[in-house]
């Protein structure tokens, strides 16, 4: 069989060339003479007179390619002759959802949402939704026997905030390991924007570590120094790889692992996103061991968060020990870069345009930049305000006795925005509010120790709650997954849906405006309990999606056995 090709074979198959158009001419033909063989008759009178209009016509037809031209020039001569002194005024239909109005809404809602005396609470009958295909377990196997001769040592440097960290430390580790390499314990950069000096031993137990990883993967705290010594036992001497984002582990294979053979250390910075999530199941394996099982934090930041997991449960008493967690992001730097507008006025502008430049100088006063607020919450891409965090919650049947846990920094304009919160969820902590100033002195100078706090109190919640998305979010999401038999128990509301929603502050009629709006975050909550579980597809993170390269499913035949044993 012969495949099919569009363009014309050279044979004899070939079409005809057309007709020239002189042949087809009207007045040549006119010009022709008389009747000869081969040729038209003569004409009669009445294809004369037909032949005679179109003549006519075409003859014209300059008038019509001439016509808009005198249109406008008419147009331009009337225009001449008006005054403009009053100019008409063109209002263009704003995009529902573009508009900050959540402030109008709550005062609609505030009456009803407050005289509401559902019995039922969300936090004692949350994640009730059956799961046919039965829970997960923990599977990750780790290795018995030794380990063969070191190709080499492996120095990465691992950029941004504390996930984005930990994410780098998973994926060296899977390097090291594929590459039969030894890690050196990752150094971490000193960022603009997180400010925190932190090393690896400070944040994570690094004797834990290296013991939890020793029959996988060979983990020092430093290079020997007889291979230093070629190098002036200078770090930035060592030939350093500029590794593309979201590289194969082919190409470490191919491409770093025999300059590690020649070099026999090989340093590669930065090193956040150089590991692709599509990857052989022997790389995942190390991923999973690395992220769930060796990376414990520092026994300060460990005993801090477990204290106030403790105190969390005693504040939420009338619910079980049951907390929900909210991970909030609306400190000044976040609203800053999103670029959305909230209803602050000028001096929101002064505030947000000083922080831009702070942070990201001249990134947003690009020449030929366009920002789009409105865009941007259509989008659902503007951080959700305190205020909108607790409309949301209260619609999802969370009364004012539940217990919450807010994960923050510094809240932007703290005062004002945090106070409708506080009205709804009265029973509101942080770790501010739960620990004492010296007991948190260790900690509060360092963004990343604080934000483990943070992450270690949200993980132990019945509910968490993200709303901004990020690594904070990211690596919980898969941790509680890997916690709580696959259910990452987790409330991810669908943004685009809620500017609409918090943009309409006359929702329903005046009777049931809260019923109504009760019943769409109610949806929104079942919506999140059905994707608690989600398996990884293959350019999902297995740091998020643990399932099934890190877990193993645990049916019911398996739960009944077990339950027997116990």
């Amino acid at each position: 069989m012969h495949a099919k090709v569009r363009i014309p074979s050279s044979g004899h198959s070939s079409p005809s060339p057309p007709q020239s158009p002189l042949s087809r001419s009207p007045r040549l033909r006119r010009k022709q003479g008389r009747f000869t063989p081969g040729q038209p008759g003569p004409k009669t009178a009445a294809q004369r007179i037909a032949w005679l209009i179109l003549s006519l016509l075409l003859r014209r037809q300059g008038i019509f390619l001439f016509a808009p031209l005198l249109y406008i020039s008419g147009m331009l001569f009337y225009m001449g002759t008006v005054s403009f002194d009053v100019v008409p005024i063109i209002n263009h239909r704003r995009a529902p959802g573009s508009v900050y109005r959540s402030p109008q809404l709550y005062a609609k809602l505030k009456p009803e949402m407050d005289s509401d005396n559902s019995s039922a609470d969300a936090i004692s009958s949350i994640w009730k939704h059956s799961y046919k295909v039965g829970e997960w377990r923990p599977c990750i196997n780790v290795s018995s026997g030794g380990l063969p001769e070191s190709n080499g040592y492996i120095y990465i440097e691992a950029n941004g905030g504390l996930n984005q960290q930990r994410g780098s430390i998973c994926n060296a580790v899977a390097v090291a390991g594929y590459l039969n390499a030894t890690l050196v314990i990752p150094h971490f950069h000193f960022h603009s924007i997180w400010r925190d000096a932190s090393k690896f031993g400070e944040i994570f137990d690094e004797d834990y570590f290296i013991k939890t990883l020793e029959n996988d993967v060979r983990v020092v705290d430093k290079v020997p120094g007889y291979i230093m010594e070629r190098f002036d036992y200078n770090m930035t001497n060592v030939y350093n790889f500029r590794i593309k984002a979201w590289s194969s582990i082919q190409f470490y294979r191919d491409t770093v692992l025999p300059k590690l053979l020649e070099e026999k250390i090989i340093r590669i910075s930065p090193f956040a996103n150089r590991l692709s999530f599509d990857a052989p199941s022997a790389v995942q394996r190390l991923r999973c061991l690395a992220n769930y099982q060796a990376l414990r934090f520092s026994n300060p930041i460990l005993t801090m968060g477990e204290a106030l997991v403790a105190r969390m449960k005693e504040h939420s008493v009338n619910n079980g020990g049951k907390y929900i967690s909210v991970h909030l992001r609306f400190e000044e730097d976040m609203v800053a870069f999103s670029c959305c507008v909230y209803d602050g006025g000028e001096s929101e502008k002064r505030d947000m345009d000083a922080a831009r430049e702070r942070g990201w100088k001249g990134k947003f006063t690009k020449p030929g930049r366009v920002i789009s607020p409105g865009a941007i919450r259509v989008n659902g891409k503007c951080p959700l305000t305190p205020l909108e965090v607790g409309l949301m919650l209260r619609g999802m049947g969370f009364d004012k006795n539940t217990a919450i846990f807010l994960a923050s920094g510094k809240i932007y304009d703290s005062e004002r925005y945090m106070a409708p919160l506080l009205e709804m969820f009265p029973l509101l902590q942080t770790k501010e509010m739960l620990a004492s100033e010296e007991e948190l002195a260790p900690f509060q100078n360092y963004s990343s120790r604080m934000a483990a706090i943070d992450y270690t109190v949200c993980l132990h919640s019945e509910v968490f709650v993200t709303t901004q998305g990020g690594n904070f979010p990211h690596f919980l999401l898969g941790h509680r997954r890997f916690l709580y038999g696959g259910h990452s128990r987790t409330v991810k509301p669908d943004k685009r849906k809620l500017a609409v929603i918090f943009d309409n502050p006359n929702i329903g009629d005046l009777v049931s405006r809260w019923r109504s709006f009760k019943r769409q975050m109610l949806s929104m909550r079942a919506h999140s309990d059905s994707k608690g579980i989600e398996l990884k597809r293959p350019n999902d993170s297995p740091y998020s999606f643990p399932c099934p390269d890190c877990m193993c499913r645990q049916n019911r035949t398996e739960d009944s056995k077990l339950s027997s044993v116990t």
